[in-house]
């Protein structure tokens, strides 16, 4: 009995032990791995809540600026705005008054719906040689025409154009290849102009003798007026054959309509660019704008002819006054003396008899 306990206790003690150590161990190893994962969540929370706490500062940050910003943006747009305003004001007024005894009025341009009148200064205008440049169509009863028949170079053209017994302005050419004595044309005629070559876009009509190019200076410019003045010391009136490409040049058409007026030249725009400068060079000088409202010839036949003639009444008729430019054709010629009907509600007058 006694080897009996001994044995069971021997047994049972063993037993007993080693079932104490290992739940001490797994307690000890569960707590310690609970203590590290909440160790763990807890630092990436705060490294989460830091992170999250600077972004929300950023964007505080830059909401406060953004106004700012804006504000002082618009206040240097206004400031800016209120500042030009003033400085205009004391452009458009200190002239004025510093100008107030040397202003000079000029006579405006007689419309039927527009009349404008411009102050200039003298020292703006080169004097007035020979006359005011004044359209006198609107203060007469019936419309007036005027119709200007370009190219012409020779005696045989200028016979036909008066054989019509129409009131025709011829334009005559200056000396050229196609007559070196053409200027003799002129001589004794009471009505007549100049037609001066001028540059265009195709070369071809660009050689012709002494044809004013944008490329020539101030002083080449200057010598050919003064040679037409010479060659032609009665003539009043110049317009352009072709031109496109001087007449859209403001530089050169300055200097070139400045000259003109200078040797008490009229400049009779004839139109051949759409943006030709000369109206605001001549609104530049207190001017009336003189230009041709119709081309009458652009196709040889009879019946065409007629029909831009009556275009140019009608203009006539609605403004006081036209002008119509064609060339020595024969067939322009026989529509213009078979014209008769179409005439009958204008008065064809000469260039000059626009003008006092």
């Amino acid at each position: 009995m006694a080897n009996q306990s001994k044995k069971t206790k021997t047994k049972s003690s063993p037993r007993k032990k080693p079932v104490q150590k290992r739940r001490g161990r797994k307690s000890t190893k569960g707590s310690t791995l609970k203590k590290s994962i909440f160790i763990v969540l807890g630092v990436f929370l705060m490294i989460a809540m830091v992170v999250f706490g600077y972004f929300l500062g950023q964007q505080d940050r830059l909401n406060s600026y953004t106004p700012k910003v804006q504000i002082s943006k618009t206040n240097e747009k206004e400031s800016k705005r209120k500042l030009l305003e003033d400085l205009s004001k004391i452009k458009t007024q200190k002239p004025q008054e510093q100008n107030k005894d040397r202003q000079i009025p000029t006579k405006p341009l007689i419309d039927k719906k527009v009349k404008v009148e411009r102050i200039i200064t003298k020292e703006d205008v080169p004097q007035r040689k020979q006359y005011n440049r004044v359209l006198l169509s609107s203060e007469c009863e019936k419309p007036k025409l005027a119709i200007i028949i370009d190219d012409v170079s020779n005696r045989r053209q200028l016979s036909k154009i008066q054989a019509t017994g129409l009131k025709i302005t011829p334009s005559i050419f200056p000396p050229s290849e196609r007559s070196m004595t053409s200027h003799h044309l002129a001589k004794g005629l009471e009505h007549y102009m100049i037609h001066l070559p001028m540059e265009s876009g195709r070369a071809q009509f660009n050689k012709q003798t002494k044809t004013l190019i944008t490329t020539f200076g101030k002083e080449q410019i200057e010598a050919r007026v003064k040679e037409l003045r010479v060659l032609f010391p009665t003539a009043r009136y110049i317009n352009n054959h072709t031109g496109s490409v001087f007449t859209d040049n403001y530089t050169a058409m300055q200097t070139l309509y400045t000259a003109l007026r200078k040797e008490g030249f009229v400049f009779v725009d004839s139109r051949t660019i759409a943006s030709t400068k000369v109206p605001r060079i001549t609104e530049d000088f207190g001017d009336a704008y003189v230009a041709r409202d119709v081309f009458i010839d652009n196709e040889h036949h009879v019946l065409y002819i007629h029909r831009q003639l009556q275009k140019a009444v009608k203009i006539a008729k609605k403004r006081g006054y036209a002008i119509a430019i064609g060339h020595p054709h024969k067939m322009t010629l026989k529509a213009l003396s078979g014209a008769a009907d179409i005439f009958n509600e204008v008065e064809l007058v000469y260039i000059d008899e626009l003008y006092q």
